[in-house]
């Protein structure tokens, strides 16, 4: 059976979603949605696909439509996310879930109510670095004591990961913390306890903090700090240096060195070395055999209750 998808969100995480799902067996994207209908039209040409729209609902009317992957802007995710659920598609968004702890919690709601496949974009999860990592957690070969995270940006105007103007705001503690949240207790297998957060000043036109500093502990009293910016000039994304009671491992999206910063082979972990395409397998996988998702919206959920917890702090 040949899953049909449509996606929503035509920009530079849409394009990877594209690229993915050529590597995947039995998924057509037969929809593509944008803001911006020329620009959309280029892409729906580059790719073969034949729908094209500006309004989500277009694609949702679709009758052979199986799942929607959406990679819009952070505000949409939960409004989209329901719209369909509630049109009984299945559906994979980017992260984060939510800005807002309650529109997260209906999304979560709504799923089980309709039974359809919802997950969540937590892509650590599924990068081979983190992978290789956690069957070594699961097997009882290495503990968490410490993960130090850098997620470092420079992003003083409003530009998307291609340096093209972006048409809404990028947010450190309910975009990119979220992926270490949501990571630190995945990998240290036990839920956060305790958070604390500090950040620096508000800009004056992006309303949001450049720059912020959060602290997370877990139950089995395993500790994080992560550092984040939108002010660096320097190497750009996200390291997380994870330190154990045999070994310590960095991991830089899909790959991963130990502390001496030699390259550990990471390409036998999975059946690609690409986070995204593994991520987009596991959605597919998930509606084939009728089951729960890893990074399903429920799973994640508690990490969104740590953010709202912060961002409550924060005021």
């Amino acid at each position: 059976m040949t899953i049909h998808v449509a996606l929503a969100g035509a920009g530079a995480f849409g394009i990877k979603h594209l690229d993915a799902m050529k590597n995947i067996a039995d998924v057509k994207v037969v929809s593509v949605v944008g803001r911006d209908l020329a620009k959309t039209k280029e892409v729906a040409e580059k790719y073969g696909i034949a729908h094209v729209a500006t309004d989500l609902a277009d694609s949702l009317r679709l009758k052979t439509l199986d799942a929607v992957i959406l990679a819009t802007p952070t505000q949409m995710h939960a409004a989209q996310s329901m719209a369909c659920l509630e049109a009984g598609k299945h559906v994979q968004v980017e992260i984060p879930l939510c800005d807002k702890l309650a529109d997260g919690q209906a999304v979560v709601a709504l799923q089980k109510r309709s039974g359809k496949v919802a997950m969540c974009g937590h892509t650590r999860r599924f990068n081979p670095s983190h992978q290789w990592v956690r069957k070594r957690i699961v097997a009882g070969e290495f503990n968490i004591q410490q993960m130090d995270v850098q997620t470092y940006f420079f992003r003083r105007t409003n530009m998307n990961a291609l340096g093209q103007p972006r048409s809404w705001t990028d947010h450190l503690l309910w975009h990119h913390a979220a992926h270490t949240v949501d990571l630190f207790a995945y990998q240290a297998r036990s839920p956060v306890v305790k958070a604390n957060a500090v950040q620096g000043p508000i800009h004056p036109v992006l309303g949001i903090a450049m720059d912020m500093s959060i602290q997370l502990k877990a139950a089995n009293d395993a500790i994080c700090t992560l550092s984040l910016s939108f002010n660096n000039e320097g190497p750009l994304g996200t390291f997380f240096r994870y330190i154990g009671d045999t070994g310590t491992y960095i991991a830089r999206y899909d790959d991963l060195f130990n502390g001496k910063d030699e390259k550990i082979d990471v390409s036998k972990v999975d059946v690609s070395t690409n986070g995204i395409e593994l991520q987009d397998r596991e959605f597919f996988a998930a509606i084939r055999e009728g089951r729960e998702p890893n990074a399903s919206v429920a799973q994640v959920l508690p990490c969104y209750e740590v953010l709202h917890q912060l961002e409550q702090q924060l005021r």
